[in-house]
């Protein structure tokens, strides 16, 4: 066979084999015998080893595996990939559905669908063809397992369809069905090697797998239930995944429109029942409004969609005996009860702590010494006491209380009025509360302080060279260099060596230099102030503009800030009234680091979008929508939920609602980006004047 030959012969193949997949994998509905199917898989084969130039990484015989990958490559998300917000209590969806009301103020609808218990995944196609596949990992940048993914025999590797998005990228959960679980887990106990604890834990464990031949041998499925880019077929979240189902992708059958939060309600106590009866692991109902225009209205926090939310059904629960009680202590002070247990087997692994939440869960529970209690795992995750057996009480059993003073530092704890939570009032003395304020100070999400993880700020408190966030910019080379320490870890007993070489000291050193630069939103909510958190930091940022603002701000000043409430005001004014606070803060400014607001452009900020009228859609680099809205406001213009002939402009990001672009243009409005915004802002000249 000639080349011209092979190359027509190894098209045929790949049609024929994606085809038969599909109908195998996805339809479940097999048109032919394995033994067939595997016949024109070794053709294909055979083809592509005599002709190489004929094998594209698309092509049916990748997913059989065999390349090693040494190391993932970490890959920064187009969109991130964010966490939904979730509740075990139908009154919370009662209340969510109570928050959509209000913003939409319109009809709007519900699709339903079922949280596969998996791996999240994101998959990119260019020009039809699968070109990555990358974890959820921080939800900013994950890992890149695309060789193992196209070992998945129903995510296709090509798409033939007309019409598709130049690129796009589809959202879905990677999973171990049932019989592929039991089948591996036979096979580890015949090798007499350690089992997967649940299908879960052995999806994740595959997709790290180094082998992608090993990989393919797992037998792992994925369930796809969304896609991104620009273009979309549909305006609707329903009708995308019908779209996406047709280009062949596996969409599991049964998901749900709903007109209300009663038909969603139906749809829960449905799949409850049928839980048990499926092929897979669900842990819950994943409710979204349909929409796109709704959903960029909704918008996000730092971490959710305002439009979706993830109802989880009751955990596995499991019996066995409390032996004692423990306390953390965390960086804010607040004093956490942990039930020390006779070790079991909750959800597929062995639980030997759980969490008792606060005094008031340990007074509600009526806890005593040896009691026979109930555990469960919040988000088959966290292990939590839930319950206790009173007819297997011991006679004479002892009470439980709650400690009166700090583990850690023997201060006399505190509770405020109206709140469950005991505090420890130590702030700068108190061990765990200094380590937990330098660890929330240097992450990534606040100052961004690399190099500086969890064992080494330790070992920097342990020889004193820092008792709060202050002290690490006068660190200094020499009293770096060289430290050292074994650092045992509590809850594994595992000992870990922590050493201070040149090349460490260096880039800590460098991470502490650059981070002067960070702009005060961050270095607000690097803080730590208690009740605040990222969003509401940078809110409070461009609203005083200045840290000397905020700490002479009063309570009342505070609480007429947008979503500042009593408590969040309280705590802010209560942090600033603290004349160590002060002084850290004083130490903070004399090293560089950033407490004011910095102006952009020429002069013009308050004006310079003045007179215009902006309608915001997509999800943008630099900013969430709520930071565009502030900024375009801060500026002098005005933001609008719908494209009508009074808008000037319509700011467009990354998956803007298609509707909006129709009407933007059938309007003549402007499409702008978020460069282009930054450079109005700025003062530079744009073509449209609104007064016209």
């Amino acid at each position: 066979m000639n080349l011209t030959e092979a190359r027509k012969r190894v098209r045929e193949l790949t049609e024929l084999i994606n085809e038969y997949n599909h109908q195998y994998y996805v339809l479940a509905q097999p048109r032919i015998s394995d033994y067939d199917f595997d016949m024109l898989l070794q053709e294909l084969i055979a083809l592509e080893t005599l002709h190489p130039e004929l094998q594209k990484s698309s092509s049916p015989s990748q997913r059989v595996g065999g390349q090693i990958t040494r190391k993932f490559p970490v890959v920064v998300h187009k969109y991130p990939m964010l966490s939904l917000g979730n509740t075990y209590s139908r009154e919370e969806l009662v209340e969510f559905d109570k928050r959509v009301k209000k913003s939409l103020g319109e009809t709007y609808e519900y699709v339903c669908e079922l949280k596969f218990d998996g791996v999240a995944i994101g998959i990119t196609y260019e020009n039809g063809e699968m070109v990555r596949a990358v974890t959820r990992g921080d939800g900013i940048r994950g890992d890149d397992v695309s060789a193992n993914i196209k070992t998945i025999r129903s995510i296709p590797l090509q798409i033939q369809q007309a019409g598709i998005p130049k690129v796009f990228e589809v959202r879905g959960e990677v999973f171990m069905p049932h019989q592929s679980f039991m089948k591996l887990n036979l096979e580890k106990q015949q090798k007499q090697e350690a089992l997967f604890a649940n299908p879960r834990n052995a999806a994740a464990g595959s997709l790290k797998l180094q082998d992608s031949s090993m990989v393919a041998r797992r037998h792992l499925d994925c369930f796809i239930y969304g896609i991104l880019g620009d273009s979309l077929p549909h305006s609707n979240h329903y009708e995308n995944l019908q779209a996406i189902k047709k280009w062949g992708f596996k969409v599991y059958s049964h998901i749900r429109k709903c007109r209300n939060i009663q038909e969603v309600f139906q749809y829960i106590d449905l799949f409850e029942k049928k839980r048990g009866e499926l092929p897979f692991d669900i842990d819950g109902v994943v409710i979204k409004i349909n929409d796109h225009d709704q959903q960029d209205q909704l918008g996000y926090t730092s971490k959710f969609p305002r439009w979706a939310i993830s109802y989880k059904y009751k955990a596995e629960q499991a019996g066995t005996i409390l032996l004692d009680v423990v306390y953390q202590v965390g960086r804010t002070g607040a004093v956490t009860p942990v039930a020390v247990l006779q070790p079991v087997l909750v959800a597929g692994s062995r639980v030997k702590r759980a969490s008792l939440y606060n005094a008031g869960k340990m007074e509600e529970l009526d806890l005593h010494y040896r009691d026979h209690v109930f555990v469960e795992k919040g988000g088959d995750i966290i292990p939590k006491v839930t319950g206790v057996s009173l007819p297997d009480r011991l006679p004479g059993a002892e009470k439980i209380q709650f400690i009166t003073s700090c583990p850690e530092c023997g201060t006399a704890l505190e509770k405020k009025e109206g709140e469950a939570i005991f505090y420890c009032p130590n702030t700068t003395h108190c061990p765990p509360q200094i380590q937990g304020k330098i660890e929330h100070f240097i992450s990534r999400r606040a100052m961004n302080i690399e190099s500086l993880g969890q064992g080494k700020t330790e070992l920097l408190i342990r020889n004193k060279l820092i008792e709060k966030v202050s002290d690490l910019y006068d660190l200094e080379y020499d009293q770096l260099i060289g430290l050292e320490k074994v650092i045992v870890d509590p809850l594994t007993q595992q000992e870990r060596k922590v050493s201070f070489g040149e090349k460490t000291v260096q880039n800590i050193l460098d991470a502490l230099d650059r981070s002067r630069e960070i702009p005060f939103e961050k270095v607000l909510f690097a803080l730590g102030i208690r009740h605040l958190g990222e969003t509401m930091a940078k809110r409070l940022a461009r609203h005083f503009k200045s840290i000397d603002a905020l700490m002479a701000a009063s309570f009342e000043d505070l609480t007429a800030v947008d979503e500042v409430g009593d408590k969040m005001a309280e705590s802010i004014t209560g942090f600033f009234s603290d004349p160590s606070n002060r002084e850290m803060i004083a130490r903070l400014k004399e090293a560089g680091l950033q407490f004011e607001v910095k102006e952009t452009g020429t002069g013009r900020k308050a004006s310079s979008l003045k007179g215009s009228t902006f309608v915001i859609s997509g999800v943008f680099q630099r900013h969430s929508r709520d930071e565009i809205k502030a900024l375009i406001e801060e500026h002098g213009g005005k933001v609008s939920g719908s494209v009508s002939s009074r808008t000037h402009f319509l700011v467009s990001g990354e998956n803007m609602g298609p509707e909006k672009r129709k009407k933007a243009e059938s309007l003549d409005v402007p499409i702008i980006s978020e460069d282009k915004l930054e450079a109005m802002i700025a003062g530079e000249a744009w073509d449209h004047n609104p007064n016209e």
